[in-house]
């Protein structure tokens, strides 16, 4: 299964193998930032989350202009630098020591992540067919996912706030990652480059036709952009809070088994992937996409249930809580490869990186949208509001996807093309 998912052309192959070392290296910091600035750099809790929160705006404001920047000059001459400015922003955060270096260092960090997802969605997407494009995806998600898992169990052996050199040490490590796809994509000259379609003539740059407002009037693509608002907003956006928030205050589990969840959403992905890969093949997308819906519903009504049994029964709400994380991981094995091939599936050559951008802002935007309504809804009813919204929201993200089919051919939609009927020959 693991060679039949991995892409023909070995330039895709490279670039997949910089995104699990990179990977390694989020890895180790992705779950410390709001530790290490509070507990380790003495930032204030309020002053730590307005760091992160402007982070993720300064990235979502970002986004267009780099999904301009990749179709005017090609993905390559946008990703290599982002890759370069993420490397300096990360390897600085060992060295912050005040809100307002923190600021500073997360400003760099924004602008270097700002174009990194949409201008490697839009290489492997010139690297892969069409064919194979679904399968590659979900690998490119599978090996993200087992390198994170792979540098939270590292850094989580190594770190302690009582020792800020560990912290540091983190940072380091994790800029130096950002450097590996950089060079990997130095090594391939011909790689990420503006379609030849779209080239000027001797050598000058030409105005790409039309815009974000040409991506817009794409109706089949406006709807997939409404229901992955949807579906983000009550899915993915609630897990960093609303997930958390819940299993604590309401299920009443303590702290390291919310650990003990997020660690079986990473193991079921990256057991289950290359199954789902395989399953999906010749399939509707939109089918899987309407069963991704179901799937996130399913989860937090597990955990929606977890919280009924609450503290009567410990550990039964630990499982609970475990189970919701360890299907909703399965969820996003369907969405993962299948998201990005339909985007890139009515994307155009010289809008691919606008069609990659605007679909990563669908993330941007519930992560803003999704921890800010979290908190409220939790405190209402004891949660019941919230378990009642998130399970309503992604059910109705189904049923955005069903309503997306008509629109599609048989092709984008990734169901097998029908075999043009012989004609009669003559008697």
């Amino acid at each position: 299964m693991l060679r039949r998912a991995l892409p023909a052309r070995p330039e895709a192959r490279r670039i997949l193998i910089g995104t699990l070392l990179s990977a390694v290296g989020r890895g180790l910091t992705l779950p410390f930032l709001f530790i290490y600035l509070t507990d380790v750099r003495g930032l204030t809790d309020a002053r730590a989350g307005l760091v992160i929160g402007w982070f993720g705006a300064v990235t979502l404001a970002l986004s267009p202009l780099g999904g301009t920047l990749i179709d005017r000059f090609g993905a390559r001459r946008v990703v290599l630098p982002c890759l370069v400015v993420e490397a300096v922003g990360t390897g600085s955060l060992a060295l912050v020591d005040s809100t307002a270096s923190a600021f500073g260092v997360m400003t760099l960090v924004a602008v270097g992540s700002s174009a990194i997802w949409a201008g490697q969605n839009t290489i492997l997407a010139s690297l892969t067919g069409d064919g194979e494009r679904q399968r590659v995806f979900g690998l490119n998600f599978a090996l993200l996912n087992l390198g994170i898992g792979v540098g939270g169990l590292i850094s989580g052996a190594v770190v302690d706030v009582a020792r800020p050199a560990t912290f540091q040490a983190i940072y380091l490590l994790d800029a130096v990652s950002y450097l590996t796809p950089a060079l990997i994509l130095l090594t391939l000259p011909h790689v990420g480059r503006r379609p030849a379609a779209t080239a000027a003539p001797e050598g000058g740059v030409t105005p790409v036709s039309g815009g974000y407002l040409t991506v817009l009037r794409d109706r089949p693509f406006r709807r997939l952009v409404v229901f992955g608002l949807v579906l983000t907003t009550c899915g993915y956006a609630q897990i960093e809070v609303g997930f958390a928030a819940y299993s604590v205050r309401v299920v009443e589990v303590t702290p390291r088994v919310v650990a003990w969840a997020l660690a079986a959403n990473t193991v079921m992905i990256v057991l289950s992937q290359l199954l789902v890969l395989r399953r999906l093949e010749g399939r509707s997308r939109t089918g899987a996409l309407a069963t991704v819906g179901a799937v996130f519903a399913g989860a937090w009504l597990v955990l929606g249930a977890a919280g009924v049994v609450g503290g009567g029964n410990a550990v039964l709400a630990a499982l609970g809580v475990v189970a919701c994380s360890a299907i909703f991981g399965f969820g996003e094995t369907m969405l993962s490869p299948v998201m990005p091939a339909l985007t890139n599936a009515l994307a155009t050559d010289e809008l691919r990186g606008r069609y990659n951008a605007m679909s990563s802002m669908i993330f941007g935007i519930s992560g803003v949208v999704g921890p800010v309504t979290a908190g409220p809804l939790i405190g209402a009813a004891d949660g019941r509001v919230w378990v009642a919204v998130v399970v309503g929201g992604c059910l109705a993200a189904s049923l955005l996807a069903l309503s997306l089919r008509p629109l599609l051919t048989a092709a984008q939609d990734g169901r097998p093309t029908p075999a043009p009927e012989s004609l009669p020959t003559a008697a």
